[in-house]
């Protein structure tokens, strides 16, 4: 849910930038880009979980410790792995957003206030996934580990 303000910030940016009042096409707008931004949200999480699991069952038993290496090693490489398919989606949204921008034909004056928030929020929601979520996401499950014993903390010389 933290990626809603993300998309929120580039969506008022946008209304703002482009003198558009507030109605209920922009309304409908922000809620189409609240739906797409926690949906590219929860994919980057899925992600980041499937190689978290990855990195349990590569420790092997549940007594072994994970170190601080291994834990962001994984947490990057689940990233990465989400990094195409999310670049993929946002330009094949904006190469189908941009053009209304600069459409004059009938309908363009309902789908303007649509499409500007969307634009903005869309660009906005994917700096927040691609760069924020994953440190989020590493700082979470740093906590959950070290509460539950199960991190090593750099220079404890732990050995297990």
């Amino acid at each position: 849910m933290l990626t809603v303000p993300f998309a929120l910030m580039g969506g008022v940016f946008m209304v703002y930038f482009y003198g558009v009042n507030l109605s209920v096409a922009v309304a409908v707008g922000f809620i189409a880009l609240f739906g797409v931004a926690v949906e590219t949200a929860m994919l980057m999480n899925i992600y980041l979980n499937e190689y978290m699991e990855k990195l349990v069952a590569a420790k092997g038993n549940s007594s072994q410790t994970i170190s601080h290496a291994d834990l962001r090693k994984y947490i990057t490489d689940g990233a990465i792995q989400r990094l195409r398919p999310k670049l993929m989606t946002v330009s094949v949204s904006l190469f189908g957003l941009v053009p209304i921008l600069w459409s004059a034909g009938v309908g363009s004056d309902v789908m303007l206030p649509i499409v500007i928030p969307l634009i903005g929020g869309v660009i906005t929601s994917t700096i927040y996934v691609l760069f924020i979520t994953p440190v989020v996401f590493e700082m979470v499950k740093e906590r959950e580990l070290k509460k539950n014993g199960k991190l090593i903390i750099p220079g404890s010389h732990e050995n297990t």
